[in-house]
């Protein structure tokens, strides 16, 4: 089968045929018809993230956003018949058994396995999975608009279910891309007041047409002290990679708001004791997204309450793609096609 292949850190990706995976017992085969692109499958191949470098796999086919169809079943597969849509996310397999899987929180399984990174992802045109970790994709959603939910969706899902907002609420997203306008319209169905914050006039009239009651560049105003004067921002989601991001989102938020640390900068990020013990704002940070909430998200792209910006491109343009993302040239989601 063709694969894009991931040989060493900060090296190009090799379009190249490689054997076709074969499912094992619990496994299914699936037949890759949209993968999208994260910005995490750039920090994977640049190395960015010592804490997963160790757990790469050498070679690797990156890519954690996949729909497609099933080719194939492994021995006691029950669930899944060949023929039917499934996706697979970032949490590629949990162990189901311990205290954090038992909680509903198997995004913190200590034994889970990442796709893309532990395993081999999408960017290709097969890829195996267990049966139980492949979710089924609704009726009315394409695999191109399905893809992008299974990670950025999901993700931002997680984090502003976590956080709790209220309708009439003010929510403030710093970073409109992929993740953000996805967090726009998610803030929208929840029913808080969302202000959408970019360098991009572009991104932002996006946010705008997502569903923002208000936007601000960042690069051409004091967008801290505009969210200050509507009183702040009970939460406050960044959804950029970078840390002077998080430097402008943290003096936005009110009092007893919540901070929900989303984007990754490949920085630390860090925030002054009295500030937030000041106005006792809380920092939460929040990691993809549970089965149970990847079905919640399908049901709102099925439904038509949330949908992605998407560009699709042949899977030979992975490496230009990549370099896109890491240029922040991309507005929504880039989806790769074998």
């Amino acid at each position: 089968m063709k694969a894009a292949v991931l040989h060493d850190f900060k090296t190009p990706l090799r379009i190249e045929d490689v054997e076709r995976p074969q499912p094992g017992a619990g496994e299914v085969l699936i037949r890759v018809e949209a993968c999208g692109a994260c910005h995490s499958d750039a920090h994977v191949a640049d190395g960015d993230w010592p804490q997963l470098n160790r757990i790469v796999k050498k070679p690797l086919i990156l890519g954690h956003e996949i729909a497609g169809t099933v080719a194939d079943v492994g021995d006691g597969v029950a669930e899944l018949r060949v023929g039917d849509r499934v996706g697979v996310p970032w949490i590629y397999w949990s162990c189901g058994e311990c205290e954090f899987c038992a909680s509903g929180n198997e995004v913190l399984c200590g034994k889970q396995k990442i796709t893309g990174v532990a395993v081999d992802g999408g960017y290709a045109e097969f890829v195996k999975a267990p049966a139980a970790h492949a979710t089924k994709i609704p009726n009315g959603l394409s695999s191109a608009d399905a893809a992008p939910l299974f990670c950025a969706g999901v993700t931002v899902y997680r984090a502003l279910k976590k956080a709790d907002i209220q309708p009439g609420q003010r929510l403030a997203i710093f970073g409109v891309g992929g993740l953000g306008h996805l967090a726009v319209q998610v803030g929208r169905e929840m029913g808080a007041e969302v202000t959408a914050v970019d360098l991009s006039d572009e991104k932002l009239e996006q946010a705008r047409q997502d569903g923002a009651t208000h936007s601000l560049n960042a690069s051409t105003g004091d967008a801290p002290k505009e969210i200050r004067k509507q009183g702040g921002a009970h939460v406050v989601l960044v959804a950029s990679g970078a840390k002077a991001a998080y430097d402008a989102a943290f003096s936005c938020v009110r009092g007893l708001g919540t901070l929900l640390v989303v984007g990754l900068p490949a920085d630390p990020i860090c925030f002054p004791a009295l500030s937030m013990a000041g106005r006792e704002v809380r920092v939460q940070a929040s990691s993809v997204g549970s089965r149970d909430n990847l079905r919640d998200v399908l049901a709102m792209g099925a439904a038509g309450k949330l949908k992605c910006r998407v560009a699709t491109r042949p899977l030979e343009d992975a490496n230009e793609v990549l370099g896109e993302l890491r240029r922040g040239e991309v507005a929504g989601r880039i989806v790769l096609q074998p």
